[in-house]
């Protein structure tokens, strides 16, 4: 009578889905493993009436477009809930409020295009693990998610998973609203730089996965940022590093970083010459670039001779006027000479060009010394029959064309 008891108890614990009453139809539950699959059933909505025992449920490969708060009534027991690859779209609010024990969620392989700031709201926040690789549809999914982590309460989360969702860009302050946070998975996006104040509030962060992104390069500010994560792990391999004068300062902080980088996965990817290249043990004259903290040494000398070269010149400069400044009143006397010998030099040009312009005296020598006499004969002289006209002397003639008003030609 004992073993027939003991046998009808192990049939139960182990029987089949077809033979378990309280399992929904088209899924499998194992009560030994408190485990209820529904997979690839094409399931429209969440299946109902789940085992009281059940811990964990998959259900993958449906048609479940929409889940809200009635989708997962009377599973207070459950802890694990995976809903990969149901193409899902819309997450109501408070989609997940009766999972108060739920630790572990995988909504990954979906097509979230519209999640309620509440959707991931639980009492007492018992979520740990929440994986949504490749599940954002679009951009707006991405600030929907990011209202959601802020409004949803997950300060208890510890693993988050983002990958493979073509992120081009991280919000700031996308993660400051889970303090907890030990692990963080961004592979296999098209991240390009990180901002300052993008891992800000993740003060217990243990691993940061940045592989398979699109990073040519980090600049100081984001340097800067993975500087202030601390001693934790960081993978930055397999991105398409561009080896040239820019990447210097990333390959200094590699050597240098507290962090635990994976070194040998981070090669250049161009230029050809260097394709497949450890980035931490190239040194600036390979990449074929100065040391900027070099040329800033040898550029020293330079600058102080440019500094003492203009404190010369200043110098002299002040010199000079302060001579001029002593010296103001014979500096005057000789500009009134100047000015007084320039005028007298215009004044005898004047007098030549007046005197060259006047045609009565186009034919007069211009220098003093020549004969009087030629003037007279220089002068025109008109006779007529009925006058005589007395010529007056040389001296007299000369002084009346002086005198007289220029005739215009």
């Amino acid at each position: 009578m004992c073993f027939f008891a003991v046998w009808v108890f192990l049939g139960i614990l182990l029987c089949t889905p077809s033979q378990c009453l309280e399992c929904p139809f088209g899924c499998e539950c194992f009560a030994v493993t408190r485990t209820v699959k529904c997979v690839s059933k094409e399931i429209l909505t969440v299946p109902q009436s789940i085992p009281g025992y059940a811990k964990a449920v998959i259900i993958t490969g449906n048609n479940i477009h929409q889940i809200g708060p009635d989708s997962f009534t009377k599973m207070e027991n459950v802890t694990n809930i995976i809903l990969s690859n149901n193409r899902i779209t819309d997450m109501a609010s408070h989609s997940f409020s009766p999972l108060i024990h739920l630790r572990f969620l995988d909504l990954s392989e979906n097509r979230l295009a519209l999640i309620h700031p509440e959707a991931l709201s639980i009492p007492g926040s018992p979520l740990q693990e929440l994986n949504l690789s490749r599940s954002l549809h679009d951009l707006p999914a991405l600030t929907d998610l990011t209202t959601a982590l802020r409004w949803g309460g997950l300060r208890g989360l510890l693993r988050l998973d983002l990958s493979g969702n073509h992120l081009a860009r991280l919000p700031l302050g996308f993660f400051s609203h889970l303090p907890d946070l030990r692990q963080l998975f961004l592979t296999n996006n098209s991240l390009e730089a990180v901002h300052s104040g993008t891992f800000s509030g993740m003060n217990r962060l243990e691993l940061l996965d940045l592989t398979h992104n699109a990073f040519v390069t980090f600049g100081a500010d984001a340097l800067l940022e993975l500087e202030k994560l601390g001693n934790i792990r960081i993978l930055l391999g397999c991105n398409p590093y561009n080896c040239s004068c820019d990447i210097g300062r990333f390959a200094a902080w590699l050597n240098e970083s507290r962090a635990q980088v994976d070194l040998d996965a981070v090669r250049c990817a161009s230029p050809r010459g260097l394709s497949g290249a450890r980035l931490p043990g190239l040194s600036v004259h390979a990449i074929g670039c100065v040391d900027p903290v070099q040329t800033e040494v040898a550029d020293l000398p330079l600058q102080t001779s440019y500094v003492f070269l203009g404190l010369v010149l200043g110098l002299v400069g002040m010199v000079f006027l302060f001579v001029l400044y002593l010296n103001r009143k014979g500096m005057k006397k000789w500009i009134i000479e100047m000015r007084d010998a320039c005028r007298d030099v215009l004044e005898g040009y004047h007098y030549r060009y007046e005197m060259d312009s006047d045609p009565r005296l186009g034919h007069i020598p211009a220098d003093n010394g020549g004969s009087r006499r030629d003037l007279g004969s220089a002068l025109p002289q008109r006779l007529t029959s009925d006058t005589c006209i007395v010529k007056p002397p040389a001296d007299t003639q000369v002084k009346e064309l002086a005198n007289s008003p220029p005739v215009n030609r």
